[in-house]
């Protein structure tokens, strides 16, 4: 283990543009590929980086979070790795909640502060990407940098929608601009490399990770910049005359989980023959939860790029392009198309199922012949038989008490119960 370093991974605002996947747990505990959590992705690749002390800050709708932590990350009483929540709280001096990434960072000093350290990775906790931390790390000492970005070289399509860094020679940050306008972009070109530029991808977007030396990240929320709440508006920036900043180029694949959109397309790509996250690496294993659950047991169905879960009872007729979660039991002659499936918490026993149907409420999971095409269906949802759901661009962004549109996602909220014959 790494013991120079402390990670400090960023549990994450209210997350209402994931929303309603966000509406009872917070976006790092929103549930993806079918068993891990986002907050997983960071956690793994600290692990995997060997860096074994690491804090989740959290606030808003944490409870789900903080369980999911409390039982999974268990090290060897010989260890001194562990992951540790630190919620917001109100004490004497500070009553108010985190105001932002570099508030929240700020009041949890005085916890942060009881280790031996020297460099402090701050992450976000709910991004797609495998990234080994150690060489950027290493990258950050050689430079003698004061304070290290994670950056990926993107396309000008792409650059409007991210805070933008611009670089000199030594690969010093030179300037920063947030979302910048798209004439303006021919300013904003950095040399990324000639493969880089050879697919159009001149502009250095922040990834939102960052290394600070110690003093710095001290100096900088308790002193220099005490009343800045954010770090990619504020204290980057503000730091760039001050410090010395530097940028890390990163070249995988990596995607911020910012909307429904990309949290969709970034389960569905999973499926591909050979998808862009890998989780078939033996070095750059994503950790989670250890469930003692069953194979998945499938009769009757037709697959095609589809990852299932353990736990699984699958019936259907076909399923395709889609990411079947743990414990879901679909009925025989549904089909599903490019869908995430979450699964449920629990299995229900055959004599709840019996009771379900004679109170007229749906078994948990999905009934006998549905149609189910460019859905997000939450944990724990009753859906009847003979439903029909056809997501796509066809339909009208709106919300509903049992589901809602974005982008012509269908989203069924947790626990929805949708009745026999439903139609969306």
């Amino acid at each position: 283990m790494i013991k120079s370093v402390v990670a400090v991974i960023l549990g994450g605002g209210a997350g209402s543009r994931l929303s309603p996947l966000t509406s009872t747990r917070s976006k790092p505990a929103v549930p993806i590929a079918g068993k891990y959590r986002l907050v997983d992705i960071p956690i793994s690749n600290c692990l995997n980086s060997d860096i074994g002390r690491m804090y989740v800050l959290t606030q808003f709708n944490s409870a789900s979070l903080n369980k999911h932590i409390k039982n999974t990350y268990h090290f060897s009483v010989f260890s001194a790795a562990f992951v540790d929540i630190i919620a917001a709280e109100q004490t004497p001096d500070n009553p108010a909640w985190f105001q932002g990434t570099a508030d929240a960072v700020r009041q949890s000093l005085r916890h942060i502060n009881q280790q031996d350290f020297n460099y402090v990775l701050i992450l976000s906790g709910d991004q797609l990407y495998q990234m080994d931390f150690q060489e950027m790390i290493d990258n950050h000492i050689k430079s003698e940098a004061e304070i290290s970005i994670a950056t990926i070289p993107v396309a000008a399509k792409d650059a409007t929608e991210f805070g933008i860094l611009k670089k000199g020679m030594d690969n010093t940050i030179q300037s920063f601009i947030e979302k910048p306008k798209a004439e303006i972009l021919k300013d904003w070109v950095s040399d990324t490399g000639e493969t880089m530029k050879s697919q159009g991808r001149h502009y250095l977007a922040s990834m939102g990770i960052y290394i600070f030396n110690r003093k710095t990240l001290f100096n900088s929320l308790l002193e220099d910049f005490k009343d800045a709440t954010d770090f990619g508006k504020e204290i980057i920036p503000f730091s760039i005359d001050k410090h010395k900043v530097v940028s890390f180029q990163y070249e995988g694949y990596w995607t911020d989980i910012g909307n429904i959109h990309s949290f969709f397309e970034a389960n569905l790509a999973l499926t591909k023959d050979v998808p862009e996250f890998n989780l078939f690496d033996n070095k750059k294993a994503v950790y989670t939860r250890a469930r003692m659950l069953p194979p998945a047991k499938i009769s009757g169905t037709t697959l095609e790029k589809t990852i299932i879960a353990e736990g699984c009872i699958i019936n259907a007729s076909r399923v395709e392009n889609s990411v079947i979660g743990i414990r879901t039991r679909i009925g025989y002659g549904t089909t599903i198309v490019s869908c995430y499936i979450m699964g449920t918490d629990y299995y229900e026993t055959l004599e709840e199922m019996n009771a379900s149907v004679s109170n007229g409420l749906p078994k948990l999971g999905i009934g006998e012949r549905c149609y189910i095409k460019n859905a997000i269906i939450d944990k724990n949802c009753r859906i009847g038989n003979d439903v029909r759901i056809n997501g796509g661009k066809h339909l009208t962004n709106s919300d509903h008490l049992l589901y809602t549109i974005k982008d012509g996602i269908v989203v069924v909220k947790k626990g929805a119960v949708l009745p026999d014959g439903f139609v969306i």
